[in-house]
């Protein structure tokens, strides 16, 4: 017998293919430059807005998205690298996934920062480097370039191969629950909650997150 359970609420949903846009436009714009570079701008304060939210919805929102049901301890992870599983690991992210996800948040944040804090010494600075020394923009500057990028790229790249061998190989739909938000498991599992108060509550919750990162977009002119 199957049991479905939502497991990713809409929020979190809207959330994850948001960001997958916005970190496509952010390498796109990136790449090619001049006039490009006011949507890139655009995409990062997005970014900035979408991870704000996903920081506060770590802990209010859906019962899986929330950091203290999905993280794990490293010794868990590599329980679950050696074979040994537990029946929560297969419900929302599994041990490895869980870090997967943090260390892409992480990653996004770096480059986010130091994109604020960033000057191609051309045409386009970030809001924050009027506030810093030349020396905290240069070497922001480098890392947004150049580390901070191939980083991020190496562990979109691992996350895109991580999904393709969990469906093919181990036979795990991963990203249809992304779409619709329910998984078909063989036993019970709490759902998150996703009502229309939960998701009226994410958009005022987003709408306050935007606010900020548009007001971090307008420091340079104040």
């Amino acid at each position: 017998m199957a049991y479905t359970v939502r497991v990713w609420d809409l929020p979190t949903r809207l959330f994850h293919w948001a960001l997958v846009l916005c970190v496509v436009g952010l390498v796109v714009t990136g790449e090619v430059g001049d006039n490009a570079m006011v949507w890139h701008f655009r995409f990062g304060y997005t970014v900035l807005a979408l991870l704000l939210f996903r920081l506060a919805w770590g802990f209010v929102g859906g019962y899986w998205s929330r950091f203290g049901t999905f993280l794990s301890s490293p010794a868990r992870a590599l329980r679950y690298l050696r074979g040994i599983h537990e029946p929560t690991d297969m419900v929302g992210h599994n041990p490895l996934g869980a870090w997967s996800v943090l260390a892409m948040l992480l990653l996004l944040a770096a480059q986010v920062g130091s994109g604020l804090m960033s000057d191609d010494e051309i045409a386009f600075a970030g809001p924050l480097t009027r506030f810093v020394s030349g020396a905290t923009v240069e070497l922001a500057t480098a890392y947004h370039t150049e580390v901070g990028k191939v980083l991020l790229l190496a562990l979109v790249t691992l996350h895109v191969l991580a999904i393709v061998f969990y469906t093919v190989k181990k036979k795990q739909k991963l990203v249809p629950p992304m779409l619709h938000g329910d998984k078909q498991l063989p036993t019970p599992a709490p759902a998150a909650r996703d009502d229309v108060w939960t998701r009226l509550g994410a958009l005022l919750l987003f709408g306050l997150c935007a606010a900020a990162a548009w007001w971090v977009s307008r420091l340079d002119a104040l």
